[in-house]
């Protein structure tokens, strides 16, 4: 039997590649380790966006307490 995994909380800051100058960005995300929450920033930016990965630069992973969360449905994921 395997044990339910623990998500936290973290917040994603960097930039991307817009036409005309980087746009800057600051998201919430939620998964186990920082390098699963990178790859989930990639995704969601590449796919909102409609971005590739080298036109996204992260500048900084950080991760949050619970009261920091602002985003409820990563709080919620987060066990908030």
């Amino acid at each position: 039997m395997q044990l339910p995994s623990v998500m936290k909380a973290f917040r994603v800051v960097g930039s991307y590649a817009d036409p005309r100058k980087r746009q800057p960005f600051s998201i919430e995300v939620s998964a186990e380790d920082e390098e699963a929450v990178r790859e989930k920033a990639l995704s969601l930016l590449g796919s909102k966006h409609r971005l590739k990965r080298r036109e996204i630069e992260i500048t900084e992973v950080v991760e949050l307490s619970l009261d920091q969360i602002t985003n409820p449905v990563v709080k919620y994921e987060a066990g908030a």
